[in-house]
């Protein structure tokens, strides 16, 4: 990609220079970002605003993986998850550079674990089809300990390991970005939405926003307007009508970060059922292991959402269940 494809300036120039869009994109998370291409590809005259940076919230805070949703495999949602794997497989195929196979292990504590998980993963592995990342295979609790030394070996049967996608989502979402801008679009950043406009009947024809770096303020014309702001959905909805219900309660999904040593080796583990029923994920990243996540509903969204001491805790307590090695 050529650097001057982010050029800030020239950007702000088309924004000038451009009467009326076809598609105004508000919000630059994958969801936004994805809008944007889609309509960029169809040859609609597209433009997208994020207030912050590209994948600021929900986009870039998550567990850094691709996958084709095992916990909806048990709640039997077969369509969901074969939909998904599709992706998965098709990602991997067009970002080879951005996502790469990962090796899931699920430790088996209980006899049953090991032909229940192993069956459900085959599952996983048929429903993916020509796009299957590896065969899932059932592990001894020797080979289990091999992989992942820091596992508690008491009560230990084994293993069942899986094959899954990685990738980093911020890159992800700024390579999307950059090829809305190859494709002729806009796509800018630092460029806030304060308020919609309206024709005489009352239908929605553009946004008022400005330029938080400079304090330009544009008024920008368009046919079709977006709302793909993730957990500030509601605050565009109320500039279109100030009555509007609340549609989004908003809620947070926690990941700490830990040393490498916590988890050695390339595995990642997947933990398929805790306390409140949750499945959580520890997973090797640049040198570091995330684990994560929750899911805690909030009273009020923020840009930089801090995590509560009862999902701090909830964490610590389901890792230290299963390894040997603590985390402080």
């Amino acid at each position: 990609m050529k650097h001057q494809e982010f050029n800030r300036s020239k950007l702000i120039e088309k924004i000038r220079d451009t009467s009326a869009w076809d598609v105004i994109v508000i919000g630059g998370g994958a969801s936004g970002l994805g809008v944007a291409l889609d309509a960029l590809s169809r040859g609609f005259k597209t433009i997208l605003l994020e207030q912050v940076d590209f994948a600021k919230g929900t986009s870039s805070k998550a567990t850094k993986l691709v996958h084709g949703g095992v916990r909806y495999l048990a709640q039997g949602d077969i369509s969901l998850v074969k939909e998904a794997l599709h992706e998965r497989g098709l990602l991997q195929k067009n970002a080879p550079h951005l996502v790469k196979n990962q090796s899931f292990i699920i430790p088996n504590y209980s006899w049953f674990d090991g032909p229940f998980y192993t069956i459900g993963m085959k599952i996983y592995d048929l429903l993916a089809g020509k796009l299957s990342l590896g065969k899932s295979i059932h592990i001894n609790k020797e080979e289990t300990l091999n992989r992942i030394s820091t596992l508690r070996p008491k009560g230990l049967y084994g293993g069942v390991v899986y094959q899954d996608g990685q990738f980093d989502d911020s890159r992800l979402a700024l390579n999307v970005a950059q090829t809305c801008i190859q494709m002729g679009g806009v796509a800018l950043n630092y460029v806030r939405v304060n308020n919609l406009t309206k024709d005489s009947d009352g239908r929605i024809n553009g946004v008022i926003a400005n330029d938080t770096e400079t304090g330009e303020v544009f008024t920008i014309q368009g046919k079709a307007v977006i709302n793909a702001t993730g957990i500030f959905v509601d605050d565009i909805l109320k500039m279109d009508r100030p009555e509007a219900k609340q549609m989004v309660r908003p809620s947070q999904g926690v990941h700490l970060v830990f040393d490498k040593s916590f988890l050695p080796g390339d595995d990642a583990i997947m933990i398929p059922k805790t306390d409140d029923g949750r499945v959580l994920f520890l997973v090797p990243w640049h040198n570091r292991v995330i684990v994560g996540t929750t899911d805690t509903p909030i009273d009020e969204h923020s840009l930089e959402p801090v995590a509560l001491e009862q999902e701090i805790d909830f964490i610590l307590k389901t890792a230290g269940r299963y390894l040997t090695k603590q985390p402080t």
